[in-house]
């Protein structure tokens, strides 16, 4: 089966095309700047990348773009679309009403809209890849992965904020935690890579990259997560502040005369470790930096490896234990120093790094030494094979 996987965003698409049988990536690419000008990315499998320039006004256009190079005569990866069996869309918030993918219905595609509020600039993008791809392909399944759903199952004590309790029944505000695709994909593939019983076991979940977050996976059940009713909880980010005191956002505002808007913007787009820094949200750079002299660069990488020390420890308290702990996406899995500074805070829980392991990359690799009471693995996360994954389970 050949399962076609799109990520919408505002103004950008993600596509993969796979076969689940092999489970090989037949071809990806993205679209950019939809809406502006418009630009599309294209690779088949062995081949280079082909790129072209043309409008693209709507994410219709786009999503006409892609299947047009599927379907190319020379470097198409299918000869028709009748080989597309299935699309799988990736959508960001599902709040309470899916703990689960689900087969795309026009009750579905309502549902969604009703989250809408809660994940304002994804949502709104989501649906319009969905609908698009309806029209272009009309007839073929559609499946809606949910980044939230692997986190419903985080009990009543992990989501409930310390709020008047009406809000969280009038308007539904409590701890949704995102990234659940990737972090549903990486405790699975930990516990087979180091022959656990998924069932039987306890795994801490470091999603490190420009969004970050870590998750609890308890017998293959999230029982917490770092990010919250939005993705600017948590973790020093890339630009977004993480958890900061909330009576910071009225001293601010009043200090630098910003409005609620402005305010936001400071949270999701200038700090982090960018906005401690004041040179990049790349670690790269960060790193170069440090290894400058740069006190300021230090400062960002300290402070968000010092964060992600913090919430390994509380989740060891919260499952009461830990078996391993795995790090995934950008950051985790290439920034070795990263994963090496972590790891010096946890000691206690019988960790030693392999610096030789640890400097390794691209594949499933224990950098923890032979006798660490605690498994450490980078396992590099693979959404869109999820994503496959979920789909075929759904329309098979």
């Amino acid at each position: 089966m050949n399962v076609l996987v799109i990520n919408c965003g505002s103004s950008s698409l993600k596509y993969q095309l796979i076969n689940s049988d092999t489970e090989d990536v037949l071809a990806k690419g993205l679209c950019e700047r939809i809406g502006i000008d418009g630009r599309l990315v294209y690779q088949k499998a062995g081949c280079d990348k082909e790129i072209t320039e043309a409008a693209m006004p709507t994410h219709k256009e786009a999503i006409q773009m892609v299947l047009d190079a599927l379907v190319n005569e020379k470097t198409g990866a299918v000869k028709s679309l009748s080989e597309v069996n299935a699309v799988g869309h990736r959508i960001v918030h599902g709040g309470e009403k899916f703990a689960s993918s689900v087969i795309i219905t026009d009750e579905v595609l309502d549902a969604v809209a009703e989250c809408n509020d809660l994940a304002p600039l994804h949502n709104p993008a989501n649906l319009i890849g969905i609908n698009a791809c309806k029209e272009l392909m009309p007839g073929v399944p559609m499946v809606a992965v949910f980044d939230t759903a692997f986190h419903q199952t985080m009990p009543q004590k992990a989501y409930l904020y310390g709020l008047p309790y009406e809000y969280y029944e009038k308007y539904k505000v409590r701890r949704y935690g995102f990234h659940g695709t990737s972090h549903s994909f990486v405790s699975k593939e930990i516990a087979s890579f180091l022959g656990m019983d998924l069932d039987h076991s306890k795994i801490i979940v470091c999603h490190l990259g420009n969004g970050a977050s870590i998750s609890a996976v308890k017998d293959g059940k999230c029982v917490d997560t770092s990010m919250g009713l939005t993705p600017l909880e948590g973790l020093v980010m890339g630009t977004r502040s993480g958890d900061i005191d909330p009576a910071i956002m009225e001293y601010i505002a009043k200090k630098e005369n910003l409005d609620i808007a402005g305010v936001m913007n400071v949270l999701n787009k200038k700090s982090g470790v960018e906005g401690i820094s004041g040179l990049s949200s790349d670690f790269r750079d960060l790193v170069d930096g440090m290894n400058a002299g740069n006190k300021r660069a230090e400062a960002a990488v300290e402070v968000f490896c010092y964060r992600v020390a913090k919430y390994v420890g509380a989740y060891v308290a919260a499952m009461n234990g830990v078996d391993a702990i795995a790090f995934t996406a950008g950051i985790g899995e290439n920034a070795g120093l990263v994963r090496e500074k972590v790891c010096e805070y946890l000691g206690y829980l019988g960790i030693a790094i392999d610096k030789e392991e640890n400097a390794k990359r691209g594949d499933n690799v224990v950098i923890s030494t032979a006798d660490s009471k605690v498994k450490v693995a980078v396992i590099p996360t693979n959404e869109e094979l999820a994503i496959c994954r979920e789909t075929v389970a759904l329309v098979k």
